[in-house]
């Protein structure tokens, strides 16, 4: 039944998405329509980059190195494009500081090299090839089209929608903007946290483990395998916590350009969080096999809220 709930909610997601557009999709003025044609050019570019070369190399983790990069390209063409307004500038900056911490975050991991194709390839992918039916080649390239290259690149373009609502909006900039640059920038900051405090626990316990030591003979908590540390103790996926409320706090934007509260440009958040139930779904189950304790802890820890602490028994 755990495994059924993310497709009802990700099926929801896109019938609700598809509903809200066909209703609200005539919002769009001139000047919106035409930075939104420029914006699916490099949507489209991008999924044949991603598909193209993915398929030749062998390295599907092409829209990974993207993730962080293309919504700052995006929200700058809005921006500029749009007139370069104090909302779109300030929610241009916003996401140009979320970009650049990410990809740093990204980089370090050895995942960006000179040959930009080239890198470290996310262990996600290694280990869904090795999965049926996805050990098939061609049902994996399949794969690689629709999820990888297609889904991911429309679910990060989707994410930059609030900003086109500030495109030509009658409201000016208002306390609504500064109650989404005071969330987004928390957001972004408990995520930071989250990265340097996994960062620092993976670091050291793979030095130990290179220098001759087995897994459990290593101090606690590293003899763990993984991260109780910092906000990690009280919560199992910190990181994805705060890159969720990054983008609701984005959608905040959409409200204070005079949108309804609940508005279209909502979809890129909402997919965003259902991607995110799989992906910690399908990360636990591989963490399930490799530490004999993980378990232990997805009883006693929430998976995002911080309101339980882990405490090995």
């Amino acid at each position: 039944m755990k495994k059924v709930i993310p497709i009802i909610l990700l099926l929801s997601g896109i019938i609700a998405s598809i509903v809200l557009f066909i209703i609200n999709g005539s919002l769009l003025n001139d000047a919106q329509i035409k930075v939104l044609k420029v914006l699916l050019i490099i949507l489209a570019s991008s999924i044949l980059y991603c598909f193209i070369v993915g398929e030749i190399t062998k390295n599907n983790s092409q829209m990974d190195k993207l993730w962080s990069i293309l919504p700052i390209v995006y929200i700058w063409v809005i921006a500029i494009m749009g007139g370069l307004s104090l909302r779109l500038i300030i929610m241009a900056i916003l996401v140009s500081y979320w970009g650049i911490r990410l990809t740093i975050n990204f980089g370090r991991k050895g995942a960006y090299k000179l040959k930009f194709w080239s890198g470290e390839e996310d262990y996600r992918w290694k280990y869904l090839r090795t999965q049926k039916p996805l050990d098939n080649r061609f049902v994996w390239c399949i794969f690689d089209l629709l999820f990888i290259s297609l889904y991911q690149n429309v679910l990060v373009f989707l994410t930059v929608f609030p900003a086109l609502f500030a495109i030509s909006s009658p409201n000016s900039f208002n306390y609504i903007d500064v109650i989404a640059i005071i969330l987004m920038l928390s957001s972004i900051t408990y995520e930071m946290i989250a990265d340097i405090e996994q960062w620092n626990f993976q670091s050291k316990k793979w030095k130990m483990i290179n220098e001759g030591k087995k897994l459990e003979e290593l101090p606690y908590p590293y003899n763990l395998g993984f991260n109780t540390f910092g906000l990690w103790n009280v919560s199992r996926h910190p990181n994805y916590l705060g890159e969720q409320l990054t983008w609701i706090s984005f959608y905040v934007f959409s409200i204070a350009s005079g949108m309804f509260i609940f508005n279209y440009s909502i979809i890129g958040a909402l997919l965003l969080c259902i991607l995110f139930i799989g992906s910690s779904n399908f990360s636990e189950g591989i963490s399930k096999s490799k530490y004999p304790k993980y378990n232990d802890y997805i009883n006693k820890v929430y998976k995002y809220l911080p309101f339980k602490k882990y405490r090995e028994e």
